[in-house]
C-alpha cells in the first residue's frame, strides 16, 4: 500500500470513529470495529462493520456484523484495506453477500483558485429542504429520507473542519451541494456527497462545487484532496477528466 493510500485509509477510519455514538471492537479481532448510531439507525454509513487492516479471517465478518450491530434489515461491511478486500470478496460472495466496489481518486490542490461564482459554506438548515426533496425522489420511505438528510449533523464530528457547500440559483434556491472534510494536520481533504438536484442538472454546478472544494483545501494548506466513486458508475470518468487519478480501491459488502 502506498503512503498516500495508507493515509487516506487512516483518515477514513478516523472519520467513521469520530462520528459514532457507539464503537465496538475487541482485541481478538484486530483491525475490525463497528460503528453504531441509534439516532440514525436507518443510515448504513453510521451502523456498519469496518475493516481497516488485514488481521482477521474474512469468514468471521458476517458473524461479527450480526453480533456487534444487532438486528438490522441489511448489514454493511466496509473494507478499507484493498488487499484484504480482494481476499474477502470470494468468501463473502459464497456466504451470499453482494459486493459494491469503489475507487479512491485524488489530485493535487496546488494552483486551484476559487471559481467565480463559487459555492459557499452553509449551515445544514440552509440546505436541508433541497437535500430532503432529493432524498424523497430516491426513496419512498419518509423516515429513511429524513435520516439520510439529517445524518450530516453526525458528520460534523468527523474531521477537524467540516463544511457543507452549496450552489444557489440566481433566485436563491439551493441547486447543488456537497460535503468537504479538512484535516490540515494530515495534509488531506475529502469531498463527498456531491449532488445536483434533479431540477438543476446540466448547468455546471458540479464543477463549481469541485473547484470550490479544491480551492478551500488549498487555502487551508492541504496539498491533496481525495474522493470516492462507484467503480461501475459514470462519475469515475467525470472526475478523471478533471485531473483525478486512481490510487486504490475499496469494497462494501451487503447481506441480510
Amino acid at each position: 500500500m502506498s503512503d498516500l493510500l495508507a493515509r487516506v485509509t487512516a483518515f477514513r477510519a478516523a472519520f467513521a470513529r469520530r462520528q459514532a455514538r457507539e464503537l465496538v471492537e475487541r482485541p481478538e479481532f484486530p483491525g475490525v470495529f463497528a460503528v453504531r448510531n441509534a439516532e440514525f439507525g436507518r443510515s448504513e454509513e453510521h451502523n456498519q462493520l469496518i475493516v481497516e487492516g488485514p488481521g482477521t479471517d474474512p469468514a468471521t465478518l458476517p458473524g461479527l456484523a450480526a453480533r456487534w450491530l444487532g438486528r438490522r434489515p441489511r448489514y454493511r461491511i466496509t473494507v478499507l484495506d484493498p488487499e484484504f478486500g480482494g481476499r474477502a470478496a470470494p468468501v463473502l460472495a459464497a456466504a451470499g453477500w453482494e459486493r459494491q466496489g469503489e475507487v479512491i481518486l485524488t489530485r493535487s490542490t496546488e494552483g486551484c483558485p476559487r471559481p467565480e461564482p463559487a459555492a459557499l459554506p452553509v449551515e445544514l438548515v440552509g440546505m436541508r429542504e433541497a437535500v430532503l426533496r432529493q432524498q424523497r425522489e430516491w426513496t419512498e420511505d419518509e423516515e429513511v429520507g429524513r435520516q439520510l438528510t439529517d445524518r450530516r449533523t453526525a458528520r460534523l464530528r468527523g474531521a477537524g473542519r467540516v463544511h457543507f457547500l452549496a450552489v444557489r440559483t440566481p433566485a436563491g434556491e439551493v441547486a447543488a451541494w456537497s460535503d468537504l472534510y479538512l484535516e490540515p494536520d494530515v495534509g488531506l481533504a475529502q469531498l463527498e456527497d456531491l449532488v445536483t438536484g434533479s431540477r438543476h442538472r446540466g448547468a455546471g454546478h458540479g464543477d463549481t462545487l469541485l473547484a470550490t472544494g479544491l480551492a478551500l483545501a488549498a487555502e487551508a494548506g492541504i496539498p491533496r484532496l481525495f474522493l470516492l466513486a462507484d467503480a461501475a458508475d459514470w462519475p469515475r470518468a467525470w472526475y478523471g477528466r478533471r485531473g483525478f487519478t486512481e490510487i486504490g480501491c475499496g469494497h462494501s459488502f451487503y447481506g441480510c
